[in-house]
């Protein structure tokens, strides 16, 4: 796992150096321009001398950073324009001394200017070179842009130029990942440590690649600070594979049951049914409608079809929990919701089950999870068990707006998991897991490519499967998490996004284990 930091937590950073470790700002500073530079270079090899940088640079430290790089690029042959938003009158402190520095230094080279910004006409000399860097605003830009900022990174956006961001992409709020004009940058070099908000919601659609940059003071500072938001790793993913030992049978192997499918939506319980299967477990047993079983069955790899009696419905009833007892009490797991539907009679039948089977594993899912809002969730015992929605069920599920959740995502995650004692595995680019103490865990794999119909339904099957073979709830969750999307980045790499469908997440599974086992040393 890398731990992911508030900004609070990284800022306090600087005051440790400063008053604990007694290494003067500027150096922090000088620390912070080399390890960008390093960054640069080491994930664009091909960058050569002939590739002019444009570094336009606000008043506060940020653009202090950005001086000292442009200073760094001069040394090392590099054309640079330099666009700044203050002179020494507005400047102080150690972006005021990097400035002077480079005021001076600069007339050295005559393909290499230091502007004062006045209007948006003096961005001409940015927008032409080839690599764009953003030091403008840093970790204080809070609330939506004003002008001239705002016009500003709408041009720079528009730019065909390699676009990097000095530790945040101004207009980023990194508290909670949000903003509306936000610089759309290649390569982020997020300087002390990595910070959470770069990790989802608009930090992932506008950071592009992330990368640690150093101010200097090296590990320590960080293993002693607690964390609760973490980013996935591949290590990870592996470490909570569940082991399969020499004396395993199909029984013991893991014993999935999934409450799934309905006349019109048949494929969901199939695609969670076939991937559970694929993903290691021994026994698995569909409960399906009796007047569509047989177009269940004839879909199956390998599990069982039970019909229970819907009278020509093709829908769950709370009649027919009693067919199902038995394979409720029987199995490790239960997959719950996928393709249910959202007929009054089935959504009363989810929340009976969940009554009667109180310590269940439950998975639940899609139509499985809209039994439960309106406060529903509140009436029943959910600890320990698995919600999967993606972003609208959610926002139902607990009933805020989806503009107010996605603006306050960790806060609603947190609160949810805490009060429920629920794992929360909320579907989105990236899928985000909370367990009930509040932690949180980001995916990292993933692409556009698996927003499509099915793509959950596959994972709520991993997930049960994983769940089955184990007794590790948050491992479980996260292995199946990142597997999932990796496979969807290998056949991304293998084929295109374009063809991700459900079937072809479910045959490669094992291929995507065995890639991983290999891939991590």
């Amino acid at each position: 796992m890398i731990p992911l930091y508030s900004t609070e937590q990284v800022r306090k950073a600087d005051n440790y150096a400063i008053n604990e470790l007694h290494i003067p700002g500027i150096v922090l500073m000088e620390n912070a321009a080399i390890s960008i530079l390093n960054a640069v270079l080491q994930k664009y090899p091909y960058i050569n001398k002939s590739y002019r940088f444009g570094i336009i640079c606000g008043k506060g430290n940020n653009g202090g950073d950005g001086f000292a790089l442009a200073r760094h690029l001069l040394i090392n042959g590099f054309d640079v324009n330099v666009l700044s938003f203050g002179s020494e009158s507005h400047l102080k402190g150690d972006a005021l001394t990097n400035y002077i520095i480079l005021k001076n230094i600069i007339t050295q080279y005559e393909n290499s200017s230091l502007n004062l910004y006045k209007t948006n006409r003096d961005l001409k000399s940015i927008l032409g070179c080839e690599i764009i860097v953003d030091a403008i605003l840093g970790t204080g830009s809070k609330g939506e842009l004003k002008e001239p900022y705002s016009k500003i990174v709408s041009k720079l956006n528009e730019s065909q130029s390699l676009r990097i961001a000095v530790d945040v992409p101004t207009g980023l709020n990194l508290d909670n990942a949000s903003g509306t004009n936000i610089f759309n940058a290649h390569l982020t070099v997020t300087l002390a440590d990595y910070k959470s908000g770069l990790f989802y919601e608009k930090g992932r659609e506008y950071s592009g690649k992330v990368v640690r940059g150093s101010i200097g003071i090296g590990d320590k500072y960080f293993r002693n600070i607690e964390a609760i938001n973490f980013l996935i790793e591949p290590e990870d993913a592996l470490d909570y594979l569940p082991f399969k030992n020499s004396t395993l049978h199909k029984y013991s192997a893991g014993k999935v049951l999934a409450v799934s499918g309905s006349k019109n939506y048949p494929g969901a319980g199939i695609f969670a049914m076939n991937a559970a299967m694929m993903s290691g477990t021994g026994a698995g047993i569909l409960a399906f409608p009796k007047s569509i079983r047989t177009l269940a069955q004839s879909s199956m790899n390998s599990a069982v079809v039970i019909g229970y009696e819907d009278n020509e419905s093709g829908v769950l009833k709370k009649d027919n929990i009693e067919e199902i007892e038995s394979k409720m009490n029987w199995a490790d797991a239960v997959a719950l919701g996928p393709g249910l539907g959202r007929d009054k009679n089935t959504q009363e039948a989810v929340r009976e089950i969940l009554k009667r089977f109180p310590n269940k594993n439950f998975v639940i899912d899609a139509d499985g999870i809209i039994a439960l809002s309106n406060k529903n969730y509140k009436k029943l015992d959910l600890t320990n068990y698995v919600f999967t929605p993606h972003h609208n069920e959610f926002a139902e599920l607990i009933g805020v707006q989806i503009g107010e959740l996605k603006y306050n995502l960790f806060k609603y995650v947190r609160e949810f998991s805490r009060i429920t004692n629920a794992y929360l595995v909320l579907k989105g680019a990236p899928t985000i897991i909370c367990n009930p103490e509040g932690e949180i865990f980001i995916n990292s794999s993933g692409n556009p490519g698996m927003a499509k119909f099915g793509s959950g339904d596959v994972l709520t099957g991993m997930i049960a499967s994983f769940l089955a073979q184990q007794d590790n709830i948050e491992g479980s969750i996260i292995s199946a998490v990142y597997i999932h999307s990796l496979t969807a980045d290998l056949i991304q790499k293998r084929e295109t996004e374009f063809g991700i469908i459900p079937e072809k997440l479910i045959s490669e599974i094992p291929n995507t284990i065995k890639f991983l086992r290999k891939s991590v040393v």
